[in-house]
C-alpha cells in the first residue's frame, strides 16, 4: 500500500477492505430487534404500528421484544437504577437492531420516544451500546403525511451510531388506517411497513456478525496507537 501522496496518514493504521471480511458467514441464529414506540394513550397508534412491525419481523425470523415506556422517568429526573431504565438499557445491550415509531406532535417526535433514546447511554462500561447496531424509524401522523419525526430520528440514530437504513415508514391519518380489531387496513402504508421490515432484517443479518469490522476507524485505530506508543516509551525510560 503506497502512502506517499498521503504526508498526513499514519501508515500503520491505514487498513484497506478486506474482502473477506465483509464477506462474513451468516449466523442462523435469530436477530434480534428491539421496538419502541412514542406514546402512552391506551389506544397507541405509534404502538399499533410497532406491532404490526413486530408481527413482521417475527414471520422474517427475528426474535422481538417491545418495551413498554409508561413510568419511565424524565432524563436526569431519575437515577440510572430506576427499574425502568434498567430495563430499557438491557434491551438496548440485547439487541441487534431496533425499530423507533413516534407519532409527531408540534412538527416533531415525542417527549416520550426522545426520553427513552436519551436513556439509552452512547457509552456503558466503555462499550457503546449502540454502535453499529440497525435502526428502522416510523412514525404516525393525526394529519397528512409528513417526515418530522423520522427524519429527527435519523440524526439521533447516527449521532449514536447506528446503521440507519434508507427506508422508512410515515402514516397519515393513522386514526383512519386501523380497524377496530386494532390491525392496520390493507393499503400502500401497510406495503411501506413491509417494506422497511424486509429491508431491515437484511441489513440486520448481514450487519451483526461483523459490526465490529464495519465500525472499526482510522482515527481510533490511530489513537490506540499513539496511546501503546506513549507507554511503551515511559517503559524504556
Amino acid at each position: 500500500m503506497n502512502t506517499q501522496d498521503l504526508p498526513n496518514i499514519e501508515p500503520a493504521c491505514l487498513q484497506l477492505p478486506d474482502r473477506e471480511k465483509l464477506a462474513a458467514e451468516i449466523s442462523a441464529e435469530k436477530p434480534k430487534i428491539l421496538l419502541l414506540y412514542g406514546s402512552l394513550r391506551e389506544r397507541s397508534f405509534s404502538r399499533l404500528a410497532a406491532e404490526e412491525a413486530r408481527r413482521l419481523l417475527d414471520t422474517f425470523g427475528a426474535e422481538t421484544k417491545m418495551y413498554n415506556p409508561a413510568g419511565l422517568p424524565l432524563p436526569d429526573d431519575a437515577d440510572q437504577t430506576h427499574p425502568k431504565v434498567e430495563e430499557l438499557r438491557e434491551l438496548a445491550q440485547w439487541s441487534d437492531g431496533m425499530v423507533w415509531c413516534s407519532p409527531e406532535r408540534h412538527g416533531a417526535m415525542t417527549a416520550v420516544m426522545k426520553a427513552q433514546i436519551d436513556w439509552i447511554p452512547l457509552a456503558l462500561g466503555g462499550v457503546r451500546p449502540t454502535q453499529g447496531k440497525t435502526l428502522a424509524v416510523m412514525q404516525v401522523s393525526g394529519g397528512s403525511q409528513s417526515f418530522n419525526a423520522v427524519n429527527q430520528m435519523r440524526i439521533l440514530g447516527r449521532w449514536m451510531r447506528m446503521v440507519t437504513i434508507p427506508n422508512q415508514s410515515s402514516v397519515p391519518k393513522a386514526w383512519l388506517e386501523f380497524g377496530d380489531d386494532d390491525r392496520m387496513k390493507p393499503s400502500s402504508l401497510y406495503d411501506r411497513i413491509v417494506d422497511v421490515m424486509e429491508e431491515l432484517m437484511k441489513f440486520t443479518l448481514l450487519l451483526r456478525n461483523n459490526r465490529d469490522y464495519f465500525v472499526d476507524r482510522y482515527s481510533e485505530r490511530k489513537e490506540t496507537e499513539a496511546e501503546f506508543r506513549q507507554r511503551i516509551d515511559q517503559r524504556s525510560l
